[in-house]
């Protein structure tokens, strides 16, 4: 069920957030199908609204190696036959403005990574496909700044824009979370949410390759429901140490019931 049309009618229920969640990069077909059909029966059963979220292609790796995709045609019929399959809006991401248009026939949402957020032109694409437009906070901006880049979306004639705090670079390979944003971003009028999985990595290692403190999860995830974001953003995969794309900050799905199911009762607490 696609819950976004509510989201930005004003009609929001505050009791509860709701959940970007699925494995950073579409690998497979199998696995799409297998990891949203789990994460959709965790969420109905907790009555927290979905979208799965896998990206087509990855454009931003460290290492010219790194996976960037199976092909963008097949992985947007993947993404299309989650969304038939399970009645499921889809979020993926977008590098370029020439992209925008192509993924906007399959996603329900366009992100903006946090890389790019202050692309005019890939936020104006963004923006005229009338889909509901994600914008990752950059790691070198602050809360404040945001604002700016939403603006860029509602100007273009979209005011469905979502925005989303993932971490700040702090020295040259970690990242911290800086709560703050979360109230300050909500300033904007727009609904925040609070990546727990990004907002862990480890960046820029001598590797090659991006790391990750995943054990973190669950006290980002909670931080993030107290300082009041309106929904989260988790990417999960069933071997995390195998996916193709940022495994080392992915959770485990076998551990996502009983997380969402704490987030749960943490929400209704306060």
């Amino acid at each position: 069920m696609n819950f976004l049309p509510e989201l930005f009618a004003k009609q929001w229920n505050e009791e509860i957030f709701f959940l970007l969640a699925g494995p950073c990069a579409v690998e497979g077909e199998d696995i799409c199908l297998k990891i949203a059909e789990k994460i959709k029966t965790i969420c109905d059963k907790l009555n927290i609204p979905f979208v799965f979220k896998g990206s087509y292609r990855k454009a931003n790796r460290s290492s010219i190696s790194s996976f960037t995709g199976i092909g963008d045609q097949e992985a947007l019929a993947i993404l299309q036959k989650v969304k038939t399959s399970f009645n499921v809006p889809i979020v993926t991401d977008i590098h370029t403005a020439n992209e925008a248009a192509l993924a906007a026939e399959v996603a329900d949402v366009l992100q903006i990574p946090a890389f790019l957020c202050r692309q005019t032109d890939l936020l104006q694409a963004a923006a005229k496909t009338g889909k509901v437009v994600n914008i990752k906070k950059g790691q070198f901006l602050n809360a404040q700044s945001m604002s700016f880049a939403a603006k860029k979306v509602a100007d273009s004639g979209n005011e469905k824009v979502l925005l989303t705090e993932r971490g700040t670079t702090f020295g040259y390979e970690d990242l911290v979370v800086d709560y703050r944003a979360i109230p300050i971003m909500q300033e904007t009028g727009y609904p925040v949410l609070l990546d727990c999985t990004h907002a862990l990595q480890k960046p820029n290692q001598t590797s090659g390759i991006t790391s990750g403190q995943p054990e973190f999860i669950e006290t980002i995830a909670k931080c993030g429901i107290a300082a009041g974001a309106n929904g989260l953003f988790i990417e999960t995969h069933p071997d995390p140490a195998n996916a193709k794309s940022d495994g080392a900050n992915m959770l485990n799905i076998n551990n996502l019931g009983s997380l969402l199911t704490k987030l749960v009762t943490l929400k209704q607490a306060l």
